[in-house]
């Protein structure tokens, strides 16, 4: 245990995803030997994150107005709509440039052992944008939802809980991303190639 101040840096920095013991005591060590401005960038970057960036009204993405970029986008189809889990799947789908439809971000995906139900994700909103209300209202009727949950336990949950949501709606297509990603995985980090060919070669579910 360091003093003080060193020590509450470690303990905030461990707090992040993916950061141990360790590697929070390496960047704050880092952080406390860096030029001052170089410090100082960072505090303004993270304070800009915090006062500027909001989620799209429309799909949960992160965005600084109340559209995102995809769903101000009069170029993309707005009857097509991928569904995912965070906004960091939106850049892996777009990485493969295989996709030109719309998106709609869960903020998550159903895990009851962590707490997380229905009501912790945007599924109304999903909800309420196939029936044609809420803020894409005015927007073309939307005619398949691809769902591209992590291959996972929680993802395929989560799909299977959309699916008999969505399977009532008339006319509307559900599809699942194809096989070839690999289980227990996560889309951020699937190559373009393996998540490009899932996409295109999805499967209608029933």
């Amino acid at each position: 245990m360091f003093e003080g101040p060193v020590q509450d840096l470690i303990d905030e920095l461990g707090r992040l995803p993916g950061v141990g013991p360790k590697s929070a005591q390496r960047i704050a060590f880092h952080l406390l030997a860096a030029d001052p401005a170089d410090v100082a960038r960072l505090q303004d970057a993270l304070q800009k994150v915090k006062e500027g960036v909001r989620f799209c009204d429309v799909c949960g993405n992160v965005s600084e107005r109340e559209r995102c970029r995809y769903c101000a986008d009069a170029r993309r189809d707005p009857t097509l709509v991928c569904v995912v889990e965070e906004p960091k799947d939106v850049l892996a789908v777009e990485r493969t440039r295989e996709f030109k439809g719309r998106y709609h971000v869960l903020g998550g995906a159903l895990d009851p052992l962590a707490g997380v139900g229905p009501d912790a994700l945007r599924i109304r909103e999903l909800l309420a944008r196939l029936g044609g209300t809420g803020p894409a209202a005015d927007e073309t009727e939307i005619a398949e939802v691809i769902i591209a949950t992590d291959p996972n336990t929680e993802g395929e949950a989560t799909a299977t809980y959309l699916l008999r949501l969505l399977r009532d709606f008339p006319g509307l297509t559900v599809t699942r991303l194809a096989s070839g990603l690999p289980m227990g995985g996560d889309l951020e980090f699937a190559d373009e190639l393996t998540l490009g060919r899932a996409l295109s070669g999805r499967r209608a579910l029933s």
